[in-house]
């Protein structure tokens, strides 16, 4: 990017911190970020439906053994977080990027920081299996503020990108989401880590992809999720969406769990990059009743 192009993409980010903000960031800024976050999702999910099909170039980050290969990575993940990338350094220079293929970081002294997993559900995605996501999370000092997820699969029955910033409404493609609950059901969908007949008040279900768990609770699909040990890049959007959704999250410390409003660097991992937690994620009575159900585990 040339110095004068960086100039006006900061001079941009100075002139729309004059507007009236939410949580220290401008409205103006959080929609030119919404919407450069809903393009990259688009582009992911160009890339996704493209690639669909075809005989996949794929390795693994872990390989145990010979038969037990784990963390499956395709081409399209590479591609996809490298134009990504590419593009986030057109128009935000200054913010820093957590990527999960990709270890650059661009501006570890930024406040803005964007998590970026070009497929979460890669082994679902190199199988041909249509549960996964391209998930974009944008936080500000640790809080989610822009959540922007391109999903095969919606309430809408097709493609497209469930998208928000913090204070609005979760859309889907620029419609806003209003989940409809139907009280003849009884017996609603949770996202747990291993799926089981039943777990108490619920029926479980385990789609293999923490960011397309997300999107499904923001839109109402499922009511709650547990997730044992997932990334920053599998959440930080999907907590976007379920926050504008009215929803909570909570983590686990030690034998309790507390509420979860931001990504916090703790003294064992002072990188955001390295963050893992559990965490229960939903509507909150589902969230309250779920924290209890594992404290008596």
């Amino acid at each position: 990017m040339s110095p004068a192009a960086k100039a006006k993409a900061k001079a941009a980010t100075a002139a729309a911190a004059s507007a009236p903000a939410i949580d220290g960031v401008s409205r103006d800024l959080l929609r030119d970020i919404e919407h450069l976050a809903i393009e990259l999702a688009g582009i992911a999910g160009a890339e996704i439906a493209k690639a669909m099909g075809g005989l996949l170039a794929v390795k693994y980050k872990t390989a145990v053994k010979e038969d037990e290969w784990r963390d499956p990575v395709s081409e399209v993940d590479d591609k996809v977080e490298r134009l990504m990338r590419e593009r986030l350094a057109e128009n935000f220079p200054d913010h820093d990027i957590i990527g999960e293929e990709m270890n650059e970081r661009p501006s570890r002294d930024s406040d803005f920081i964007w998590s970026v997993d070009p497929i979460d559900g890669t082994a679902n995605f190199v199988n041909g299996f249509p549960l996964f996501s391209a998930s974009i999370g944008v936080l500000y000092k640790g809080a989610p503020v822009v959540g922007a997820l391109w999903c095969p699969i919606s309430h809408a029955m097709r493609a497209g990108v469930y998208h928000c910033t913090r204070g609005g409404k979760v859309r889907f493609d620029g419609a806003d989401v209003t989940p409809k609950v139907n009280p003849a059901v009884r017996r609603r969908l949770v996202g747990v880590p291993v799926a089981t007949v039943s777990d108490g008040f619920w029926e479980t279900r385990k789609t293999g992809s923490a960011a397309l768990e997300c999107a499904m609770v923001a839109a109402g699909l499922m009511q709650a999720a547990r997730f044992a040990t997932p990334n920053i890049w599998d959440v930080a959007g999907g907590l976007a969406l379920i926050f504008a959704g009215g929803g909570i999250a909570r983590r686990r410390h030690g034998d309790d769990w507390v509420p979860m409003e931001k990504f916090e660097p703790t003294k064992e991992t002072p990188d955001l990059r390295y963050w893992k937690r559990e965490l229960i994620v939903g509507e909150p009575t589902a969230v309250e009743r779920m924290c209890e159900a594992q404290k008596a585990t």
